[in-house]
Order: C-alpha cells, then sequence, then structure tokens
C-alpha cells in the first residue's frame, strides 16, 4: 500500500508519461493485463486510458488491473489510470 508522501511523488514522476493502454468497450480481458503487466515489469509506472466508449465505470476498470497485475492505484483522474508496480529486474523508481 501507498502512502501518500509516495502516491504524490509518483504522481509528479507520471505527469509526462503519455497513456500506453486504452481501455474500450470491451473493458479488461487477460491478454490486456497480461500485456500490462509486463508493461509494469519494465517500466514501473505507467498511464490507462478510458475511451468514451468504455461501458464500465473508471473505478471499476481501475480495480480490475490492479487486482489482475498486483499493481497499486496511483490516481485516477478524468478518463486516466495512473499504476505502480515495483519493478523485480528492472527498478528504476526509489519511492521516499
Amino acid at each position: 500500500m501507498l502512502t501518500g508522501k509516495q502516491k504524490r511523488y509518483l504522481r509528479a514522476q507520471a505527469h509526462h508519461l503519455k497513456p500506453i493502454f486504452q481501455v474500450g468497450k470491451i473493458g479488461v480481458n487477460d491478454n490486456m493485463l497480461i500485456q500490462i503487466g509486463e508493461a509494469l515489469e519494465k517500466r514501473e509506472l505507467l498511464k490507462v486510458s478510458l475511451l468514451q466508449n468504455c461501458l464500465d465505470e473508471k473505478e471499476d476498470v481501475a480495480a480490475a488491473i490492479a487486482e489482475g497485475t498486483g499493481a497499486s492505484i496511483v490516481q485516477i483522474i478524468g478518463s486516466t489510470i495512473i499504476l505502480y508496480r515495483e519493478s523485480e529486474e528492472h527498478k528504476q523508481i526509489k519511492l521516499p
């Protein structure tokens, strides 16, 4: 679980990132969870964007992705979800 100070630090780190995954009409599926998990292992911090045709609530989508990948939700802002998971092999971010 992330503390408030750690979330604030990660939000600052994620500010310049572009979303690399998009969730659309079909929602979250197993293949997407595998790809997001692999990306989190490489990057540790990433953004996921929700398209307008996504039928699920953004909180439900964020919870499903976090549960499926073992990530922590840093922030949900607008239609963007910021996720963090500490990498085992490619550790780049040092949390305060």
